[in-house]
């Protein structure tokens, strides 16, 4: 059976299997609150138990099936799922609760429950939960309140939105609500790709290269295959070795280095490498100049995120966790406040951050030594530059006889990204002119015009 991580779009489940099991689910839900109706009637045996309801035993699988098995769901935490569930796929099986008390003119306070602001159906609470599974067995509430709490697996992994009531009112009134990735699992297999958007200012690294078409020195490479090792077996170290006892989650690492060095292009690659997504956040969506809005901001990200397997990539990211400043006044107090929570949020999160920035000075100290890998891309020396230069020629064109590409990469201190720019250039160039040979003389125009951009001379 597929691992949790891999329920997020790497692996699409039949949907039709899907409405298989959903449905035998459905069943038992209804056979559950028959059962529950009669024991309290008294229409059945005294003694009689309400896990007496035999649940469904899946044949092949489902994102359903995976998730129960994943998580090993017993009889009361598939009620718990269940009751969230329903009202997106058969609300009118909890009809049955819009019954109202004679004497009050209400809904029972015992079946809990509340109206949403276009649904006219029943949507259940915790309180709805208590009253199906336990009723008047305060001894069996107290016990299931811990299946309740953040740290269970259903809401610690995010498949149940954990949202408790207005201060001073009862616990029991927490909404039961699926997280929208996870109903969009259960029901179509699959989980879709996120929209940029002000909810999720965050798109996706997307590269047609290859891990071999990376080209950086060999400290730096090595010390990208430390990551790309975390990727392939953190589950392993987890789990199986247990540390996830002693390591705190995730993995943090910073890029630094010159523009064009392969920052960008070796955290899409990580993600091409081990089938995750990789999603470049915009800072200029994140970054408000309201106290307190920025970190609202990134919560949305990391929210969205959290146990998805998503490796977060962070471009510039001095401008967001740059150092902190001396207190000054209170703005001051709450900006250092506020990076203080980015940093802690980064921290926090299970998966693959990445964070790049020119220079390894403009980023806060006390962040860097909680990065488990802090990387160098320099300017590539010779002869990197060389196999950028010989990599980079599309194979359709071919070379002026003057073209020395050895020369050029000894001569010219580029960037790959600076390089790839003169081979466009010289490429439009020849295009231009209806032809296929690269000339000399457009590549020397290409580089003068690259370092011009950057405020240097040939």
């Amino acid at each position: 059976m597929e691992q949790l991580s891999h329920y997020y779009g790497l692996v699409n489940y039949s949907t039709a299997k899907n409405a298989e099991h959903l449905a035998a689910e459905l069943q038992w839900l209804e056979d559950v609150l028959q059962l529950r109706s009669d024991i309290n009637s008294g229409a059945v045996a005294p003694g009689t138990e309400l896990v007496s309801a035999i649940m469904p035993e899946f044949e092949g699988e489902s994102a359903y099936a995976a998730l129960c098995n994943e998580l090993n769901l017993d009889f009361y935490e598939r009620l718990l799922l269940m009751l969230a569930l329903i009202p997106h796929v058969k609300p009118q099986i909890l009809d049955l609760f819009l019954v109202n008390n004679a004497r009050t003119g209400q809904i029972y306070t015992e079946f809990g429950g509340r109206k949403g602001k276009i649904h006219n159906g029943f949507l259940p609470t915790a309180e709805t939960y208590m009253f199906i599974a336990a009723s008047d067995d305060i001894g069996l509430r107290f016990r299931l309140q811990e299946l309740l709490k953040p740290g269970h697996p259903l809401f610690a992994r995010g498949v149940l939105d954990h949202t408790a009531p207005p201060p001073g009112e009862p616990m029991l009134g927490m909404p039961l609500t699926i997280s929208p990735h996870f109903l969009e699992l259960l029901t179509t297999g699959m989980v879709s790709e996120p929209a940029f958007s002000p909810e999720f200012p965050a798109r996706r690294l997307l590269s047609n290269l290859d891990w071999k078409d990376l080209v950086v020195n060999d400290t730096t490479r090595t010390e990208l295959e430390d990551l790309d090792t975390w990727l392939q077996y953190n589950q392993v170290l987890m789990q199986d070795w247990g540390m996830g006892k002693r390591l705190s989650p995730g993995f943090k690492a910073l890029f630094f280095g010159p523009p064009g060095t392969g920052k960008t292009l070796a955290a899409s690659l990580l993600g091409k490498r081990h089938n995750k997504p990789v999603f470049r956040i915009d800072l200029s969506q994140i970054i408000s100049k309201y106290i307190g809005e920025t970190g609202k901001n990134l919560a949305r990200v990391f929210d969205r995120a959290e146990h998805r397997g998503w490796i977060l990539f962070f471009d510039e990211a001095d401008s967001l966790f740059g150092k902190r400043t001396q207190v000054g006044d209170s703005r001051d107090r709450y900006a250092n406040q506020e990076v203080s929570y980015l940093l802690q949020r980064v921290e926090d999160y299970n998966g693959l951050v990445i964070l790049a920035s020119n220079f390894r000075n403009n980023m806060d100290e006390a962040f860097v030594r909680r990065f488990q890998s802090v990387i160098h891309f320099p300017m590539p020396g010779p002869a990197e530059r060389l196999k950028l230069w010989t990599h980079g020629i599309p194979e359709n064109a071919r070379l002026e006889s003057k073209v020395n590409l050895k020369e050029l990469a000894n001569k010219h201190e580029l960037a790959g990204g600076h390089i790839m720019n003169v081979i466009r250039y010289a490429c439009m160039r020849t295009l231009k002119r209806k032809s296929t040979e690269i000339r000399m003389a457009d590549l020397i125009d290409g580089i003068r015009y690259e370092l011009k951009k950057n405020g240097r001379t040939l």
